[in-house]
């Protein structure tokens, strides 16, 4: 189990019915907490419960998929993570091979309750809740209940429930990637339901293996295996087929690449929820492996401006970075690279509506999070051993040799470029983060 964090939950997730009113509780479990007297985050009504029900078991088929193993190294379900704060709860999770992300959003106009707490969690998501959701029917009230209320009808106050759920560490991973890739998207496209649906049915059968491209000819959407200007490219493209089951209750849709095709993210609008799905550049290719926030792990950043900016977020529940430079006076380039140490550590999300970051209180410990990133702890110790060697070194041009185990590489790093000699940049170009050379040399010549 090196690759999972264990959490034991203390109750079950459970939706009861109470005459015509549906009652839905999802247990909490946190190993950080800011207000340990709040016995839940969220409390009250849904104003969608019905369209609600039908993006949860999405997310969930979401969370069970995978598009890289096979059916023998996957496991159980994982549980989404929920985040209550700045008027609005936040549904997420990965794909298990991370390569597909999701977030369903209630907005502050679609719930009718008390923030007790604000707060995220890993929740407990058990199959007889999601069979619960299934059974919801248009029209039926739910009141929503984030967290551990002290509620006779969902607990049995002389019996408690224990659950061990696993948190995949490649999802802590994959959450600072997928924030970076979604703050460097910009919206291409928006469609209505009808062209959404159009789009849809025209997907090509079967598993796609080579890229498509998203076009528009007219006024109509069409998948193509032809590239052409403005198209935007979607590798793995049959897992966009996740999303078909809420479909006929969506609004329009809005289509953002990523600045380098990174990933595309697909935003279905249903009246005051909407629903988040990223896709990575391929199918074998997990956010959690992008490498995408490993330059501003290696930046030694304060652990007060951690620690202030922590507490900031916390305080807000939003983040932009130009307007708090602004606010304080604060240099554009440090509040960026503090922003992105915030992202990687999973602290923020990234909500491309209001462009700006959401802040996210992770259900386990900051210090866990370096020591998940291999090749972090394989830079750190080519610079324990000796193996890097600074050639020359100005403010124009860096130049390395790092010791491999046959072979020496080159490392040169000249102002936003850098190249190595090694395999893992010849066959990625920087696509996937830097190689543990370039980090090995930028974390010794602090670069």
């Amino acid at each position: 189990m090196g690759d999972t964090l264990i959490y034991n939950y203390s109750g079950v997730s459970s939706l009861f019915r109470k005459g015509a009113l549906e009652e839905l509780f999802l247990a909490k479990y946190s190993e950080v907490h800011k207000n340990t007297d709040a016995p839940c985050f969220f409390w009250g009504n849904v104003g969608q419960p019905f369209i609600l029900a039908r993006c949860l078991i999405t997310l969930s088929n979401i969370v069970k998929s995978s598009f890289n193993l096979s059916p023998f190294q996957m496991v159980l379900l994982k549980d989404p993570i929920v985040t209550a704060g700045n008027e609005r709860v936040k549904f997420e999770g990965f794909s298990h091979c991370a390569g597909v992300y999701a977030r369903v959003d209630v907005l502050p106009d679609g719930l009718d309750g008390e923030f007790l707490e604000n707060g995220t969690t890993n929740v407990d998501f058990n199959q007889p809740m999601i069979t619960a959701l299934g059974s919801v029917r248009p029209n039926e009230k739910i009141m929503l209940s984030v967290g551990q209320k002290e509620v006779e009808l969902y607990k049995d106050e002389t019996r408690v429930t224990e659950r061990k759920v696993p948190l995949p560490a490649k999802w802590i991973k994959g959450l600072g990637t997928v924030q970076v890739y979604l703050s460097e998207s910009e919206k291409r496209y928006t469609f209505n339901k009808i062209q959404t649906q159009q789009l849809f049915r025209g997907m090509p059968k079967g598993v796609v293996k080579s890229d498509y491209y998203l076009i528009v000819r007219g006024n109509k959407p069409i998948f193509s295996p032809v590239k052409s200007v403005d198209s935007v490219c979607v590798g793995g493209l049959h897992r966009l087929r996740l999303l078909e089951p809420i479909l006929p209750y969506i609004d329009s849709m809005q289509v953002f690449p990523h600045a380098n095709m990174q990933s595309t993210t697909w935003q279905l609008y249903m009246g005051n929820i909407r629903f988040t799905f990223s896709l990575s550049r391929e199918c074998w290719r997990g956010f959690s492996g992008e490498g995408a926030m490993l330059d501003n792990l290696i930046s030694d950043v304060p652990d007060e401006w951690v620690d202030a900016l922590d507490k900031y977020a916390y305080t807000n529940q939003s983040f932009n970075p130009g307007r708090l430079a602004r606010e304080e006076n604060i240099s554009l380039s440090k509040i960026e690279n503090i922003t992105c140490r915030l992202a990687a550590m999973g602290l923020l999300g990234y909500d491309l509506d209001d462009r700006e970051f959401f802040y996210r209180r992770l259900p386990f410990k900051l210090s866990r999070i370096i020591g998940l990133n291999p090749r972090i702890k394989n830079a750190e110790k080519l610079i324990e051993d000796g193996k890097v060697e600074i050639l020359n070194n100005n403010k124009e041009r860096t130049e390395a040799r790092v010791k491999g185990t046959d072979v020496n590489h080159t490392v040169i790093i000249e102002e936003e470029k850098e190249r190595c000699t090694c395999e893992w940049f010849s066959k990625y170009q920087g696509e996937r983060g830097p190689c543990k050379h370039v980090l090995a040399v930028k974390r010794l010549v602090n670069v």
